[in-house]
């Protein structure tokens, strides 16, 4: 049998608690694809993401942003990114400032330079790593730049 509320009592009321929705997909990433049939032979730049499941001959630089090679792609190519994973075939040198992920699929054929490196089980390195923190990594740079940026005198005897 239901029964009325009883008006005398007050209604529990829970503390103040403010509860958010948890965000479990975070906004759509900016990402170029290089699809499997397309090959491109030269020199890739950009500042967006970049997954490549055809082929490049030549350099990709993709400074600020990660490089995916995907199962199918098939790079022969220096690569400089902040981040380069590798899930094909890569034969090349490889240059990130962040970190290099070679999934147990993945093979690399070339020298690496990189703050953060992991080799999956089943991943082939051929090459040497040189594992360098950032601070390593803006010194070297500034560096170069001197040293490209001095004037070159030739003296001439007779």
């Amino acid at each position: 049998m239901l029964q009325p509320p009883d008006s005398s009592q007050k209604p529990q009321t829970s503390p103040n608690v403010n509860f958010s929705p948890v965000k479990t997909v975070g906004a759509p990433l900016e990402q170029a694809t290089i699809g499997r049939s397309l090959v491109i032979k030269g020199e890739v730049t950009g500042s967006e993401s970049l997954y490549i499941d055809g082929r490049i001959e030549g350099t990709v630089n993709i400074a600020e942003n990660r490089v995916t090679i995907g199962r199918n792609g098939i790079v022969n190519a220096n690569v400089s990114a902040r981040e380069v994973v590798i899930m094909g075939k890569v034969t090349g040198n490889i240059q990130c400032t962040d970190r290099l992920d070679i999934r147990g699929e993945g093979s690399l054929t070339g020298d690496v330079v990189t703050q953060r490196i992991s080799v999956e089980d089943g991943a082939v390195l051929k090459g040497s790593v040189q594992v360098r923190s950032a601070e390593q990594q803006k010194s070297d740079k500034a560096n170069q730049a001197k040293t490209n940026e001095q004037p070159k005198t030739l003296a001439a005897h007779a």
